[in-house]
């Protein structure tokens, strides 16, 4: 998680520069292969060009930086309708929503949480489902995710 905070404060400016937000980053490895995944948004909604021009900007101050020290591919979206809550600050704007949780070790015994984002109060997230309101407290999460709802 350290890494994708240091390249999160090297990259926001970046990002901020090209009217755009950075909604968060994620780091994966699988064997000798790596994706830095960098998710943008804004008023409106991202395109197409939004994302390639983050992505040339992002790959330049990335190359003469190094934040990654490794070979990896570099891949720009939208966060999408199933986006990832990546701060605690982004739930705020997703209470009332569907949301599935993953907590980093049980609780009750299990990790997987699907329910209602009822609210957030200090650091902790209220999660209703199926009639029952849970507190996790905000460093508990392991992954949180909105959950489309189509009506």
């Amino acid at each position: 998680m350290e890494r994708e905070a240091k390249i999160t404060e090297l990259l926001r400016p970046t990002i901020a520069a090209l009217d755009c937000q950075l909604w968060g980053i994620e780091y994966v490895t699988q064997a000798r292969h790596a994706i830095l995944r960098i998710f943008i948004d804004k008023e409106g909604g991202v395109d197409i060009e939004d994302c390639e021009r983050v992505s040339r900007q992002v790959s330049a101050v990335l190359d003469v930086e190094d934040p990654v020290g490794t070979a990896y591919t570099l891949e720009v979206s939208s966060p999408g309708m199933d986006r990832q809550l990546f701060q605690f600050e982004q739930f705020k704007d997703f209470v009332g929503s569907l949301v599935k949780i993953r907590l980093r070790s049980n609780y009750e015994g299990r990790r997987n949480f699907k329910g209602r984002l009822a609210g957030v109060e200090n650091d902790e997230i209220i999660l209703q489902q199926d009639g029952e309101e849970y507190l996790f407290p905000y460093e508990l999460l392991d992954k949180a995710q909105i959950v489309p709802e189509f009506k």
